[in-house]
């Protein structure tokens, strides 16, 4: 075999320089990936839902339940409702369940005064505040505050479990215009309606605007 030519052997080396550079790089690349590294993590996030619970100190019982009234009868009651709530909401009294008897729904009326003190069906001490459902027949009650959306007596609970507030329902027996025909027309006529307090969490904070 014969030996190469020196211009071949020119040409050779010259070929051989860019593959020597293309594997340099390559080992340059190949190095960085054992470059010094550092990291931190805040491990264990979780979300979960608050609790909203509203109880009161009635027991299980009616809060009227009067029986033989007389026009121009009059009586009241109170109440006392408790949050266990361990987020902040907001209370709002409302009626439902509305029973009817021969009109007699429009000669009830009933108020609900908010306030510090008393007890379910002993209103010693009870001091009222200015919030108050005004007196109303129950008829315009049932059809006015009939849901949460359109309760009254608003009371803001700050979340902490225990908070309490005082409630004074006063009804009577209003006969104002009638004859004694109409009055004598609603012996033995009965009606009823269910008082509801109910608790509402607050709405979420606007997320931040983007920057």
């Amino acid at each position: 075999m014969k030996n190469p030519s020196a211009r071949m052997r020119t040409l050779a080396a010259f070929g051989a320089a860019p593959l020597a550079v293309l594997l340099a790089g390559g080992m340059v690349w190949q190095g960085s990936q054992a470059a010094f590294t550092a990291s931190t993590r805040n491990a264990g996030n979780s979300w979960s839902t608050g609790n909203v619970v509203l109880n009161d100190d009635d027991l299980g019982a009616a809060a009227f339940t009067v029986e033989n009234i007389v026009p121009d009868q009059t009586g009241q009651k109170c109440i006392v409702v408790t949050s266990q709530s361990n987020v902040a909401g907001e209370v709002r009294a409302y009626t439902q369940n509305l029973i009817t008897s021969r009109g007699m729904e429009n000669r009830i009326y009933l108020d609900l005064e908010q306030g510090t003190g008393g007890s379910f069906n002993n209103c010693s001490g009870f001091t009222p505040t200015a919030n108050t459902v005004p007196e109303l027949p129950l008829s315009t009650l049932a059809r006015e505050n009939r849901d949460f959306l359109t309760g009254g007596s608003v009371w803001q609970t700050a979340g902490t479990p225990g908070e309490t507030q005082s409630y004074r329902a006063t009804w009577r027996f209003d006969i104002t215009g009638m004859s004694q025909d109409e009055v004598n027309a609603l012996q033995g006529a009965r009606v009823g309606i269910d008082l509801v307090w109910e608790l509402q969490s607050d709405d979420a904070a606007p997320a931040p605007a983007a920057r």
